[in-house]
């Protein structure tokens, strides 16, 4: 039995003053979608992180939670160092790249739980950074380089950006050489095993050698 789509759009966070989160957002480079303000006093902003299927709306008389309570809002990345650098670049205070001492400790605002620096081997799911907004809402930078089984529909393979769709063909080039070292010859199909890797890794299935 096929169940129905739902799909999670927009997570509300609580600040304290509207127009300081919305200057804040839109200088990290994120896309300004509503700005509405009525005249009994409520008013919503949502902006988009780049490349996410997932916004974030804020306002007056949206939520009662305390403003700076969202915490470790996961943002996935392909790249944690690369994407550390751009929001820095943008003005957010970016804590160093580092990796759990031991499981869950990235939830913990401690660096002593935190070991230096991205995981061996950049093993996927396991280097993080964080930032805070002026409120203190908390989020937390997590690379993603191949996902575990059944978190991708296989079916529907797509990259949110240019970066991401890059960075997956490079991964599927260095694979694809190690593949022509073990053949000893040269692949003519090549675009055709790129592809497969690709939509394979998406999906984390096996893949192709």
């Amino acid at each position: 039995m096929s169940s129905v789509d739902l799909k999670l759009e927009v997570v509300v966070i609580p600040v304290a003053d509207v127009d300081r989160a919305k200057e804040f957002y839109e200088k990290l480079g994120w896309r300004l979608d509503a700005d509405f303000a009525f005249d009994n006093g409520f008013r919503i902003v949502q902006l988009t992180p780049p490349g996410s299927g997932c916004s974030i709306q804020f306002g007056t008389n949206m939520t009662s939670a305390a403003h700076g309570s969202a915490q470790n809002l996961y943002l996935i990345v392909s790249d944690i160092e690369a994407a550390r650098d751009d929001l820095a670049g943008h003005g957010a205070e970016v804590g160093e790249v580092f990796h759990p001492a031991s499981p869950g400790d990235q939830f913990k605002p401690d660096p002593g739980g935190h070991t230096h620096g991205p995981a061996p081997e950049h093993a996927t799911y396991s280097s993080f950074a964080r930032f805070s907004d002026p409120d203190g809402n908390v989020w937390l930078l997590q690379e993603v380089t191949t996902r575990l089984p059944g978190r991708i529909d296989s079916a529907g393979t797509t990259y949110p950006s240019v970066g991401d769709l890059a960075d997956a063909m490079r991964r599927a080039a260095a694979a694809h050489g190690e593949h022509e070292k073990r053949t000893g010859e040269a692949d003519a199909n090549w675009p055709d095993w790129y592809a497969d890797y690709m939509v394979r890794e998406q999906a984390g299935a096996e893949l192709p050698s």
